[in-house]
């Protein structure tokens, strides 16, 4: 059974996008006939036009660029803008890189005149998304997910405009939900289609555990979708399933179903696993210019091209050159020190992105110690792995140790593996240590 669910999951999926919407009463029909009739009619060449530009770097399901103009001109006829929804669950503090993929499209759907509708999981947060996950998510507080939450939103003004932008929390509709609703839209649904979800069958091949809330997710999602009556629902490739559940359930409750957006996941710094806080590979849109600057010179240079065209502002003729430069036989080097110049400015302007690309110079190809590094004060010389201790450059006397051992440490540019070397040596003094590239304290007594 359970093969059987894992080997057919892409055709079962395709199929169920090729639907419109199991008709279950008159009204649901008639939505089917009304969008069938709409297929029929000439869309004007300048909303093609606009779908073209949309679709750039993404995916339309079901019929692509067609599916898009046909929605566009549909909401064009009634008066009204098409309604774009995106969901996201603050389960952390920081938006980074990878959530910005999607949020510049949904800049660039309201720089075409379009309705954003932000979704912030206030409820769907507590149960946590399963797409990817091999385990259960620990259960955030109500009062934690809200405080993430206005972090998010007040980030979101680094990419959208927040004027035009709707948004909404889903636990105003979720919340009230009686287990009559509950069951009413568990009733939409069946287990065997939600096993079908990667996530879980991969769990289930793995005899890990699936709790039964998770089952729910899917459908919760869905629901966001009938609250606020989505046209087309943007989200990364691995929302897939998500969205097809909305598109599935909105003709249940007499609306027509969504399109779904699919665009690409950007992989962290590490080149391997894809951009997230719980991996340690992310750059947040609030980190610092020169810490933002370093991490983006941290990616494969096999992701050079590709966040340029996934976090970047810039052009498809100029990322085309970049592309050009780089087959020619560029540096890769110097093509970070662009990408990681383009993405500081793009967060906090180009004074700052600057000085960024300054700093980074001074400290990794001039070898000159940063400006701005910290101070700690000893009253008296104290061994070199205790300093590194109290200062917090690394977690334990043990780490501090190997890394000296390793000749990982050095004090005014100098190699140094005694770690018991005591610093500053005489009262007055000051002593710059450094750890790699990226960490320096200076010392003083």
């Amino acid at each position: 059974m359970l093969r059987f669910l894992a080997s057919d999951y892409e055709m079962w999926l395709d199929n169920r996008w090729a639907r419109i919407g199991a008709p279950s009463d008159k009204g649901v029909m008639k939505v089917a006939e009304t969008a069938v009739n709409q297929e029929k009619e000439s869309i004007p060449q300048d909303i093609l036009d606009e779908a073209k530009e949309l679709i750039r770097g993404a995916e339309v399901l079901p019929d692509g660029v067609h599916g898009l103009a046909q929605k566009i001109y549909e909401a064009r006829k009634e008066g009204r803008k098409l309604r774009v929804k995106f969901g996201v669950d603050p389960t952390s503090s920081d938006l980074h890189l990878g959530h910005a993929v999607v949020f510049r499209k949904l800049r660039r759907f309201q720089e075409l005149g379009h309705q954003v509708v932000l979704i912030i999981g206030g409820f769907t947060a507590q149960i946590g998304d399963p797409s990817g996950r091999d385990k259960t998510r620990p259960a955030l507080t109500r009062e934690k997910v809200e405080e993430f939450a206005q972090t998010y939103v007040n980030q979101l003004g680094l990419i959208l405009n927040v004027e035009k932008t709707e948004v909404t929390n889903n636990a105003d509709w979720l919340s009230p939900l009686n287990f009559t609703d509950v069951l009413k839209l568990a009733s939409f649904a069946t287990v065997n289609q939600m096993l079908a979800k990667e996530a879980f069958g991969e769990r289930m091949e793995k005899q890990l555990p699936i709790a039964m809330h998770e089952l729910f997710y899917p459908m919760l999602q869905a629901y966001d979708s009938v609250a606020i009556k989505a046209d087309i629902e943007l989200g990364g490739n691995d929302q897939r399933f998500n969205i097809l559940q909305g598109r599935e359930l909105q003709p249940k409750y007499g609306l027509s179903p969504q399109l779904g957006m699919f665009l690409p996941i950007l992989e962290g710094t590490d080149g391997v696993q894809k951009m997230s806080k719980s991996y340690n590979n992310y750059i947040a849109l609030n980190d610092e210019p020169t810490e933002m600057f370093g991490k983006c010179m941290r990616i494969p240079d096999s992701l050079i091209l590709r966040y340029f065209e996934l976090t970047t502002t810039l052009t498809g003729a100029e990322i085309d050159k970049i592309d050009a430069d780089m087959k020619a036989g560029a540096n890769p080097k110097v093509m970070k020190e662009m990408l990681g110049h383009q993405i500081v400015k793009q967060y906090h302007g180009e004074e700052k992105a600057n000085h960024a690309l300054e700093e980074w110079k001074r400290v990794h190809s001039e070898k000159q110690v940063p400006d701005d590094i910290e101070e700690h004060a000893v009253s008296a010389p104290t061994m070199l792995f205790r300093i590194l201790v109290d200062t917090k450059m690394v977690a334990s006397g043990g780490e501090a140790k190997r890394l000296i051992a390793e000749g990982a440490v050095r004090v005014d540019g100098e190699q140094v593996r005694d770690a018991n070397l005591s610093l500053p040596a005489n009262a007055g003094e000051s002593v710059v240590i450094q750890i790699g590239r990226r960490k320096f304290i200076k010392v003083k007594m």
